[in-house]
């Protein structure tokens, strides 16, 4: 158990740049390994990874971390039954999505206080900035996914032609963070009032993320640095 209790403290050390290392492999993976692996087994390897460093994040909040294993074992289940079965039923990809929301939701207020509560502007504390923005495009992944499972059209456009799950999830997931980042191509348009006010608020929660949480971290680091 001692041992145990080292190796986390160690590892919590760098929880920022786990996390962000595993946020980086779920968006850019399937650059490097072909879709339909990657969608189907790496990825979902990948967001049990994420949980995982999920729990060292919030390691010290005992309550959280046990939420957090219990969101663990239940993704490991429902990961278990899909490879058994070589398929994915709508009821085990919504309850995935659920879990996933539920957990970049938590984990996004955690490394906003975090961060916030930052007396003063390390790499820790950048790569959590970094993380929680990153973060948010997630939520809005899952948002919009289960907008349109349970809606179906709710979203349409050129890149949703395709009847390939993996490539329709791929272009929901681009959608999403242009949609944070406020870009707004429109090869993607949300097409029912539900879809659309999701839209709207994914833009405004980047927008506030951007002028609020990042404008107090840099106002820390101008006045540390003036104070050096």
């Amino acid at each position: 158990m001692k041992a145990l209790s080292k190796t986390v403290k160690r590892l919590y050390k760098i929880r920022f740049e786990i996390f962000l290392t595993t946020q980086l492999l779920i968006l850019f993976g399937s650059l490097i390994v072909p879709a339909d692996f990657f969608e189907f087994t790496v990825l979902p390897l990948l967001y049990l990874i994420s949980i995982l460093a999920g729990i060292l994040m919030i390691s010290k909040r005992k309550k959280l971390t046990w939420f957090f294993i219990l969101l663990f074992a239940v993704s490991v289940g429902i990961f278990g039954s899909s490879m058994i079965y070589r398929q994915e039923s709508q009821a085990n990809i919504l309850m995935r999505l659920s879990i996933y929301f539920v957990f970049h939701i938590v984990v996004a207020w955690n490394i906003v206080q975090q961060v916030w509560r930052a007396k003063r502007v390390n790499k820790n504390v950048i790569l959590g900035l970094m993380s929680g923005y990153i973060s948010l495009g997630f939520l809005a992944f899952f948002l919009f996914m289960s907008i349109e499972l349970t809606h179906p059209g709710a979203f349409q456009g050129a890149l949703l032609q395709s009847k390939d799950f993996v490539g329709f999830s791929e272009a929901i997931l681009y959608y999403s963070y242009i949609t944070l980042l406020t870009i707004g191509y429109g090869e993607i348009i949300p097409v029912i009032p539900i879809a659309q006010k999701a839209a709207m608020l994914v833009g405004l929660v980047g927008q506030f993320y951007l002028v609020i949480v990042t404008a107090v971290v840099v106002e820390k680091y101008i006045r540390h640095s003036a104070d050096n």
